[in-house]
């Protein structure tokens, strides 16, 4: 497949924030034609196509496993390759794993049912867990034999470092040099080191972010995205910062700034260490909601300024069902991604995810992703737009309801529904 021509708002010159600029034409990044091609179905009884090109990355699904325990090291990872997952994308990595220490337990979850209940489904999962805490030679050496082993498979390696533009280069660097297909960077993470500047830190900031943003994309040669953060008012301001300053995607969600609850038999706070909590990052099925609605301002800003089919938007919360995963996807989302999911269903869910996809496809008559990706988001307007489209619609069945006003109004054609039209009920 041929590479697509840079369009006049990729090659623009893009501020760095460090004080340069990053020409898009400088980074050898690659946009297929593949994406964005929204064709028909010809053959209502043609198996769906779940293959997906998202920034020139060619997956058979759009199902990408989340930065976390899912992708914490190499058996894991294979697990997920193996299992048929789209991409993967590595627990997040820094220079300085030692300064990386997790407590435990790290875990608490919410369930349906009474606070405390240790029965009914669970809904929320919080964790107070760090980026990988592992040597980054070793997550270096098994992101190479990965991709040794299955070099058409796509791997994504998530970055975090502190407010150093040398640290960032570094990172880059080295992780570039094990052939990972792309960057994901966290600059989300709702807990642990924000005096670092890292994490949300920088993503609640987007003056900082935008001058990150530059070290990084004047430094990558392979896609980069930037996953936000939900706790800040309006997340389309940094998603705009990210896409503007070269960054070739977002991803929306990272987990929700949060307290699990309070045990009420010891009046301690969850997850308890020693007697005390942190807030921590909240995720799972109750997070979904959240997660459309940031998705949804995302994609219409992205459509609204950017041209949408050069950028891509993944999205991540609460996914677990395929209908879940089809609820992003209509509003704009190339792919999906799941975490919390994977740790309570195992890796096996994406088979029922793209099973899910498929039963909903063939319902549409959809023969490919990209022939309902951003078919529900025109669907969105302001409060004002829904009262005077309410306001048209009452009027108009009123007039229905009354019937002719006139004898010049009969026509002879549906002379029987004229006539019905003003029968008293």
């Amino acid at each position: 497949m041929a590479a697509m021509s840079l369009s006049s708002s990729s090659s623009q010159m893009i501020s760095s924030g460090g004080g340069g600029f990053v020409d898009r034409e400088l980074k050898t990044r690659r946009r297929w034609s593949g994406v964005g091609v929204r064709v028909r179905a010809s053959d209502a009884k043609a198996e769906p196509d779940l293959s997906v090109s998202v920034n020139g990355l060619h997956m058979p699904n759009p199902f990408v496993i989340g930065s976390g325990p899912p992708g914490t090291n190499y058996t894991v990872m294979k697990r997920a390759f193996d299992e048929g997952w789209g991409a993967v994308i590595a627990k997040t990595v820094s220079l300085d794993a030692a300064k990386v220490i997790n407590v435990t337990p790290r875990y608490a979850r919410l369930r349906a049912g009474a606070n405390g209940s240790t029965k009914g489904q669970i809904i929320g999962w919080e964790n107070i867990e760090l980026i990988s805490d592992r040597p980054l030679e070793t997550m270096l050496n098994e992101f190479k034999k990965l991709k040794e082993e299955y070099p058409d498979r796509i791997l994504i390696a998530s970055i975090m470092e502190e407010y150093n533009k040398d640290a960032w280069e570094e990172l880059i660097e080295r992780v570039e040099e094990t052939g990972v297909d792309a960057f994901e960077v966290n600059f989300s993470c709702p807990h642990g080191m924000p005096e670092r500047k890292m994490g949300a830190a920088v993503g609640q900031d987007c003056a900082l972010l935008e001058e990150v943003c530059g070290w990084i994309n004047a430094k990558a040669t392979i896609p980069v995205w930037a996953k936000m953060t939900p706790n800040i008012t309006d997340i389309t301001q940094p998603a705009r910062v990210a896409l503007r300053s070269g960054c070739e995607g977002v991803a929306a969600i990272n987990t929700i700034m949060s307290v699990m609850g309070i045990n009420l038999d010891t009046l301690r706070p969850e997850p308890c260490v020693e007697g005390y909590s942190t807030p921590g990052g909240y995720s799972s099925k109750a997070v979904h909601p959240i997660a459309l609605g940031k998705v949804m301002n995302i994609a219409k800003m992205m459509k609204s300024e950017f041209n949408i089919d050069e950028y891509s938007l993944s999205g991540i919360g609460g996914v677990e069902t395929g209908g879940d995963a089809v609820e992003f996807i209509l509003l704009g989302a190339n792919s999906v991604q799941v975490c919390t999911g994977v740790m309570m269903h195992g890796y096996g869910l994406v088979k029922k995810l793209c099973s899910e996809l498929k039963d909903f496809m063939r319902k549409h008559n959809f023969s490919s992703i990209e022939e309902f990706r951003g078919l529900s988001l025109p669907y969105f307007t302001t409060h004002t737009d829904l009262v005077r489209r309410q306001k048209e619609a009452i009027q108009q069945r009123k007039a229905i309801k009354q019937g002719l006003q006139s004898d010049k109004d009969w026509t002879g054609d549906g002379f029987v529904k004229e006539t019905e039209s003003m029968v008293s009920n």
